[in-house]
């Protein structure tokens, strides 16, 4: 099955046969799944009034485990967003009652993050979605297809610096 980075690589190939594209065929089509989940993606946390970042950054509090508190670094460390977008995340998290934040017990120039009741909920009511969603996104993979995306992302990710975590 043809798709659109099998044109564009052939159209290279004509124009081009001197160079090696096949680097095109991978990096073309993460750039294309990458947009094309951020669109399902963001029209699951919409129907939970959220964005991408918000689920971050309230996922990350529930997964840390109880007391669910972190210091904006230690959240920003474990959440997959910014350090420019973490405080303007918090403020408006914090405006909608879904976390406080609050002076660090054992630092007092630190504050720490902590998800509210609210927070909680909401949380719990939308992670059920979001994995549906991502279900969905790869049911056509058997397991084997699966471990094996799983594998050569993770080895890609180590090449560019994004290296494991132990445990």
């Amino acid at each position: 099955m043809a798709d659109h980075v099998d044109r564009l690589v052939r159209q290279w190939g004509a124009e081009r046969p001197d160079l090696d594209v096949s680097p095109m065929e991978v990096i073309g089509r993460l750039k294309r799944l990458t947009r094309l989940v951020e669109a399902e993606l963001k029209r699951n946390f919409a129907a939970h009034d959220l964005d991408a970042p918000s689920f971050d950054v309230l996922a990350t509090l529930k997964r840390s485990g109880p007391p669910y508190r972190l210091t904006p670094t230690g959240l920003m460390e474990s959440a997959m967003v910014t350090s420019g977008a973490i405080s303007q995340r918090l403020d408006r998290l914090e405006a909608r009652g879904l976390v406080t934040r609050t002076p660090s017990g054992s630092d007092g120039r630190s504050r720490e993050v902590a998800l509210t009741p609210e927070g909680h909920a909401l949380v719990d009511r939308a992670l059920p979605d979001h994995l549906t969603t991502e279900r969905r996104i790869l049911a056509d993979l058997d397991p084997q297809q699966t471990e094996a995306l799983i594998d050569a992302l993770r080895t890609v990710l180590a090449t560019l610096g994004e290296g494991g975590e132990a445990g």
